[in-house]
């Protein structure tokens, strides 16, 4: 089963998202720290993250690059109420997948779902193509 982290200062935040996906969609782990972050972006689990705009002190601006040195390939939503376009551009070049608004309605999950199961499988894609699931042991390339 994959794995959702949601990482978001607001508790309220965190388990709306969280309810968003059903226990047999994805493993979602809930995160209010920085290092709780770290620690299941470093165990390497995680290939899909729903990040915050701001907690422990750091704003997402500071802590995506750090992400991204943590674990090249991690994808990142961002999830923020800021609409602010050079600060979209900024974390666009980053590396996020996607910005989205904090989600109200139910047209807004529903655009959360999609986006999530999206980057799922762009983050698979990635993996193929770099071959890097031939690193596991056992495991062989096909030809096409």
């Amino acid at each position: 089963m994959q794995l959702l982290l949601i990482a978001d200062k607001d508790i309220d935040a965190r388990r709306e998202m969280a309810g968003i996906f059903g226990p047999e969609e994805y493993r979602v782990v809930e995160a209010d720290s920085v290092d709780v972050v770290l620690h299941e972006v470093l165990k390497g689990d995680v290939r899909v993250v729903l990040l915050g705009s701001e907690f422990d002190g750091l704003s997402a601006r500071e802590l995506i690059p750090l992400l991204k040195k943590c674990k090249k390939d991690l994808t990142i939503i961002l999830v923020s109420n800021d609409e602010s376009l050079p600060l979209i551009r900024r974390f666009r070049r980053e590396g996020i997948f996607y910005h989205s608004l904090k989600p109200i309605s139910e047209d807004d999950k529903q655009e959360l779902r999609q986006v999530v199961h999206c980057a799922f499988e762009n983050s698979s894609d990635r993996r193929l193509s770099t071959g890097a699931f031939r690193e596991k042991p056992g495991l062989k390339e096909h030809p096409a």
